[in-house]
């Protein structure tokens, strides 16, 4: 424990989240489910974290910028130092509230927890972030994932970062390290599905990251907490739960968002589970105004898990306004009914995730999220209270009464908020600015601008 808390730190409450929210800098404490009271000096203070007192260049002072100071600084500390000036930079548009010039898109609404902060951060990154992926590994179990179907979020995003201008070949200047296996394709080929073991998937990862952390230094330099994985597969957290390292301390980049599961808000990032029918968004983009929409709520699927379960003994065929099937009948479509809706029900299945989400988002249907355990995408950075509906599973019973009882002016303000805000959940071809390619870089960039690496070896 000594030799980890000298050679990195990461800001925080115990319950803490990463967050640009009310407080001078995105390096906080909990704002995700918490709301943590701790504010900007407890987080500061080297009384409060002792261990700080160890460090040769803290988060919080900046380096000099002297050209001799700078000359003889290694490497890595070039690259904390890059980052210092990052964290003093978002820490001065939060407290500035400054519009930036953007030629695309400048941030803006209460749909952002603070749209400055937010802007700066994203700037520095296109500025600044540099990712190195290992050569290592061959397709199709590494650098390769199925792009098709409703995991098909991973291949795209893992075929994305391999051509990305974030991407270099030179690891001394990375701040993140992909670790480029595919748990889609591991299930896919290297699962024996008879045998029902989990054993060979989860040491095909482990091999993986010995054979890196021996080739390379930079795995036994950080423990695993600069790099990533990125993975939509339900078996995504048991697949890394083989590599205990990987487990606890790397980002994971995972569609199975499940705190319950050992998903940390403040490490890994939840990526939104996205369905592209015809491989693009084609058709899936847009729908009728507010006035035009003559179903109050509206849900068909599968019944998966035990809230789908109680959804359906509770409502379906129960009420003309609660529109809740298990199949549609063969004539009425799907994304018919969602551009129909108000409200769409978006429920776990047998994980949290589900495309349903962003389905409604893409058609102007407010989402009604009935999740146990579920860390929303980019919540450090969006406030989903504006656009979304939260509804306990215990609250299943008084789903109507609960939408019902939302003002008509709220209603109209979250439909006007989910239109703004799901550009970020897009998938484009090359990636644009803001949209879900680049706000899932940023939350993995938040996350590295969270911790500090010294290079002290510890073997794995």
């Amino acid at each position: 424990m000594e030799l980890r808390n000298r050679m990195f730190a990461r800001w925080g409450s115990s319950s803490g989240v990463l967050c640009i929210i009310a407080v001078p800098l995105i390096l906080v404490s909990a704002f995700y489910a918490l709301h943590s009271s701790s504010g900007f000096e407890s987080v500061f203070s080297s009384e409060t974290h002792p261990w700080l007192r160890g460090f040769s260049m803290p988060f919080y002072q900046l380096p000099s910028s002297h050209p001799d100071a700078m000359k003889k600084l290694t490497n890595l500390e070039r690259v904390e130092a890059g980052l210092a000036r990052v964290r003093a930079a978002i820490r001065q548009a939060q407290t500035e509230n400054r519009i930036l010039e953007d030629p695309d898109y400048v941030p803006h609404g209460p749909i952002y927890r603070n749209p400055h902060a937010f802007h700066r951060s994203y700037l520095e990154m296109e500025k600044r972030f540099k990712i190195f992926i290992y050569e290592e590994g061959e397709p199709p179990v590494f650098h390769y994932s199925f792009s098709q179907g409703i995991l098909g979020i991973e291949g795209i995003l893992i075929h994305q970062l391999e051509i990305s201008k974030f991407r270099t070949k030179n690891p001394e200047k990375a701040h993140v390290f992909f670790l480029p296996f595919s748990s889609y394709s591991l299930v896919h080929f290297v699962f024996v599905r008879d045998a029902h073991e989990w054993p060979p998937i989860q040491k095909t990862a482990r091999d993986y990251i010995n054979g890196i952390s021996t080739k390379y230094p930079y795995w036994n330099r950080s423990l695993g907490y600069d790099h990533f994985m990125l993975a939509c597969h339900d078996w995504a957290p048991t697949i890394s739960h083989g590599t205990p390292k990987l487990f606890k301390n790397s980002i994971r980049v995972m569609c199975n968002a499940n705190t319950s599961e050992g998903f940390k808000p403040a490490i890994d990032v939840s990526l939104p589970e996205i369905y592209l029918p015809q491989g693009n968004m084609d058709g899936l983009i847009g729908g009728p105004p507010p006035s035009n929409r003559s179903v109050l709520v509206f849900y068909a699927g599968g019944i998966h898990g035990y809230i789908r379960q109680v959804m359906m003994e509770t409502w379906e065929n129960k009420d003309p306004e609660v529109e809740i099937h298990e199949y549609l009948p063969k004539n009425v479509s799907y994304y018919g009914m969602v551009r129909k809706s108000k409200y769409c029900i978006c429920p776990s299945g047998y994980e949290v995730a589900s495309p349903r989400m962003v389905e409604a988002m893409y058609m102007g249907c407010v989402p009604v999220l009935i999740k146990d355990h579920y860390a929303k995408p980019f919540a450090d950075v969006l406030d989903w209270d504006t656009f979304a509906v939260d509804i306990p599973v215990k609250e299943i019973p008084n789903l109507k009464k609960i939408l019902l009882s939302i003002p008509q002016e709220k209603y109209l303000s979250m439909q006007e908020k989910g239109i703004q805000v799901r550009r970020h959940f897009e998938v484009n071809f090359p990636p644009k600015r803001y949209d879900v390619f680049h706000m899932v870089l940023h939350s993995i960039w938040l996350r590295r601008l969270n911790i500090e690496v010294h290079d002290i070896q510890e073997t794995s």
